[in-house]
């Protein structure tokens, strides 16, 4: 039976800056020098990287946002809720997992810049998940939010923004 604890042990999962589990699968070799990338980059990126990451009941990961699209892949577990605040404002709630006569997918880009946090349904013990990042995530290019500065950026999401903010 696949548990928490089963995959934090199987996959040498460490803990997240934003909240959950994850671990480093893949990170391309190959890099894209700064002048070919876009203005918002400030310097070289490899090409690709990805990551598992595990959210269990009980925790979420905090609003943040990157400056790459990531894309994400449900593996196992129960449904997860990404809420995206696209960069016109409004908020995105996509359901993750695979119970697609439900409206669940199985995959889901949140574009660059957009802040976005999630969490494990509440019928869900755990989600276990996949995030592809290109260009490749580079913790420079991570942000995480600030609640009393996100609210104030957009009031009309105070509750989802209150509920999944740690700072």
């Amino acid at each position: 039976m696949i548990t928490p604890e089963f995959l934090i042990k199987k996959y040498k999962l460490q803990q997240h800056p934003e909240g959950g589990w994850f671990k480093e699968t893949y990170r391309s070799e190959e890099l894209i020098k700064q002048p070919s990338l876009p203005v918002r980059f400030s310097g070289e990126r490899v090409l690709s990287t990805a990551i598992f990451f595990l959210l269990e009941s009980g925790n979420f990961s905090a609003f943040h946002r990157i400056k790459s699209d990531e894309c994400w892949h449900f593996y196992a577990g129960s449904a997860l809720l990404i809420y995206i605040i696209q960069l016109n404002g409004s908020l995105e709630i996509i359901r993750m997992g695979n119970n697609i006569e439900n409206g669940e997918v199985f995959q889901y880009v949140v574009p660059a810049n957009c802040w976005f946090a999630s969490i494990p349904s509440k019928e869900s013990a755990f989600s276990f998940v996949g995030c592809t990042v290109s260009p490749g995530f580079d913790f420079n290019d991570f942000e995480l939010a600030n609640k009393k500065s996100l609210v104030n950026d957009f009031p009309q999401h105070e509750t989802i923004i209150t509920s999944l903010c740690r700072q």
